[in-house]
Order: C-alpha cells, then sequence, then structure tokens
C-alpha cells in the first residue's frame, strides 16, 4: 500500500477534528453498490463524489484491503476525507483511503502526481449533485430552509473568480435566467420568475440571500407545490436546483467525468463487439465498473448516452462570461468505450425511500469498461 504518497498530510483542518462515524449522513443505494463492486482484496476504487464519505465507509465496511481514492471538490468533504483517512491508517488492517481535491475535470492531474498508472482501478462511484451537508449548512447558499448568502459553489473559494449564484440573478437578462430555470430546473413559469426577478432589480437592492430569493419565487408562484411522494414542497425548489447545477457547470463536469475516469479503470478482456444489440451483460467483467446514481433527468440521460456508447454532444455551455479553469480536451475514440453492466436501472427500496426521503428520485446505472484497444 506505499505506492502512492498522499498528498494530504499537510492541509491543516479547517475545524476541530472529529471521527466521522460521529457523522450522520445517509449514503444512497450504498447497499447496491457495494454488493455489485463486489470488492476483494488488493483493488482499487475511486470514490469521486466522497461527500460525507457514505459510499467509502460502506465499502470499507466489507474489511477487505483495499484502497480508495476519495475526491470531492468541496474543501468541506475534502476535510471529512482526511478525517476518516487517519481514522482508517490508525486501524492498520490493510485499508487505505487517499483523499483529493479536486473537479472531476481534475483527476487526471490529481491522479498523475500519484503516479497511478492507466486502467488500474477496479471500481468507481459518482453520486450526481448536491450533498446532503451541502443543503444543512446555510452559509454554502444551497439550503431553502436555513438563510444564506446567495452563493451555490460546491468548490467554495478555491476558484474565486468563478459566479455565485448572486452573481448570476443580479447580471444575467430575463432571456438567459429562464432558460437556465426552464432547461436545469425544468420550471414551467421561468420566464415568470426570471422578469420578476429583472423588475426587482429596479425596485429593491440585488438579491443577496437564498431567503430573498426563496421569498420572490414562492410570492410569484404562489400556492403550495408537492413532490413525488406528496409531501408539500417549496415553490422555489426548482429554481435553486436549476441555479446550482448552472453556477458548478455540473452537466458538462459530468460528462468529463465519466470520460476521465475511463482512462482509469480496467479493460474488460472480453472481446468488443459493435453489435448494438450487445451493449447489456449480467455477469461480472474482468472490465472495471463505475456505478453512477443521479437525480435529475437531464444527469441520467447523460450517463445512458455514455453507457450506450451515442457520439458525444456538448452540454449545455454556461452563457455567463466570468473565468472558468479549462476542461482538459477528451479524446473521442470510434470504438464504444462502455456497456451497460446490467439491463436494470436500480431504485430505492421503499424502506430506504422512507428513511432518506432524499433518494426518492435516484437512479443508479453501473457500466463495464470495454477494451478499446
Amino acid at each position: 500500500m506505499k505506492l502512492f504518497r498522499p498528498l494530504w498530510t499537510h492541509f491543516k483542518p479547517l475545524a476541530e477534528e472529529k471521527s466521522v462515524d460521529k457523522i450522520k449522513h445517509l449514503p444512497v443505494l450504498a447497499k447496491e453498490i457495494t454488493q455489485i463492486l463486489e470488492p476483494r482484496d488488493g483493488q482499487y476504487f475511486i470514490d469521486m463524489t466522497f461527500g460525507g464519505g457514505g459510499h467509502t465507509k460502506y465499502l470499507l465496511s466489507t474489511h477487505k484491503k483495499i484502497t480508495i481514492f476519495a475526491l470531492d471538490r468541496d474543501p468541506a468533504a475534502f476535510q471529512r476525507a482526511i478525517v476518516l483517512a487517519k481514522d482508517v491508517d490508525a486501524k492498520e488492517n490493510g485499508q487505505k483511503v487517499i483523499p483529493l481535491l479536486g473537479r472531476f475535470s481534475e483527476l487526471s492531474t490529481l491522479m498523475g502526481k500519484l503516479k497511478v498508472p492507466k486502467h488500474f482501478v477496479d471500481g468507481a462511484i459518482m453520486d450526481l449533485g448536491a450533498s446532503s451537508f451541502q443543503f444543512e449548512e446555510g452559509p454554502r447558499g444551497f439550503s431553502l430552509r436555513a438563510n444564506g448568502p446567495l452563493d451555490m459553489r460546491m468548490d467554495a473559494d478555491r476558484f474565486p473568480n468563478m459566479p455565485t449564484a448572486a452573481d448570476v440573478v443580479n447580471t444575467l437578462g430575463a432571456e438567459e435566467l429562464a432558460k437556465i430555470f426552464k432547461t436545469y430546473g425544468e420550471e414551467k413559469y421561468a420566464m415568470k420568475v426570471a422578469q420578476t426577478i429583472i423588475d426587482s432589480r429596479f425596485m429593491m437592492k440585488s438579491l443577496r440571500t437564498t431567503q430573498e430569493l426563496a421569498t420572490l419565487v414562492a410570492n410569484v408562484l404562489g400556492g403550495e407545490r408537492y413532490d413525488q411522494l406528496g409531501r408539500s414542497a417549496h415553490p422555489a425548489t426548482k429554481v435553486f436546483q436549476a441555479l446550482r447545477i448552472f453556477v458548478n457547470n455540473e452537466m458538462n463536469e459530468i460528462s468529463h467525468g465519466i470520460d476521465t475516469v475511463s482512462r482509469y479503470l480496467k479493460r474488460s478482456e472480453h472481446p468488443q463487439t459493435d453489435d448494438d444489440n450487445d451493449l447489456v451483460t449480467e455477469e461480472r467483467a474482468k472490465g472495471g465498473l463505475l456505478g453512477v446514481i443521479s437525480f435529475h433527468s437531464l444527469e441520467d440521460k447523460i450517463v445512458k448516452g455514455k453507457f450506450v456508447g451515442l457520439k458525444p454532444t456538448k452540454a449545455e455551455k454556461n452563457t455567463i462570461a466570468y473565468e472558468r479553469p479549462d476542461l482538459e480536451p477528451v479524446i473521442e475514440r470510434e470504438r464504444k468505450t462502455w456497456k451497460f453492466y446490467q439491463t436494470r436501472i436500480i431504485y430505492p427500496s421503499e424502506n430506504e425511500v422512507n428513511l432518506n426521503p432524499r433518494s426518492r428520485s435516484a437512479k443508479l446505472r453501473f457500466g463495464v469498461r470495454l477494451n478499446d484497444a
């Protein structure tokens, strides 16, 4: 386990460290993911969205001597990964967690610094969307319940020139805002909300807090809304979702992340075929597996397209003129990179949805990495 030199040992904690076991977090479909990945001694995995460490801890609970690269773009999640890594090291049981701070599009750079070989990893997990920690922390600006600055940047202050949600709602025009709300939030009254935001600029100060925006949207839409379980939902839920996706460039990051992680997953030794009827395998292949949990139709569309082998299309580009780190170009291949690992989509059980209502819209798909050499 001395192959990779930790990059995180010089980082100082942002707050007083405490055992990760005390952090309350319910990972979605963790049991199903662990059963399919079926960790074995000596294997390597990437948790692309560490968050609260739920999926990583579930893999570790198998007591297999595995190494997990724990990636997250959120500095707070990175700190939690450091705490877990130290806890795991202290047990000296042959397991290892290697924290990585970065976006999906930074994975190649981070793995390169560790000198991780290509096609070396046995499995990977992507749990898309915002984490429960981000939703529950008012100062991060994701929450409709806790008032805070209208921020929503998953990277926090890592990239100071990146736009916040406040920058977006206070600078873009009505048509651009409506496009964001409709495309990323599927908000039926997108233009009505957008125009009201524009009008508010002439009647009041700029929108700077989550409560200000939530109140404005609620006044525009009025009435109660209900989620898929028939429970009351805030009228601004879709608008907040759309802003979060846009601010964090999530769709492009997802597309790029799936392409990037394919470089590190082991390639199947099975002969490749271009037969479109041979996209699914029910048996465990020797190729690395990627499990992706999506919560939004646009997320799932990207995942499905990658696994089916559709030609990549450019995701909706952000139109706001703020500096963004360039995404490393991914070489388009003529041959398929993925196949579905199994035919069915995996959904949370009724019991899981009752325990963790946020899991209700989750879809889990698994792809197997093909041998494209």
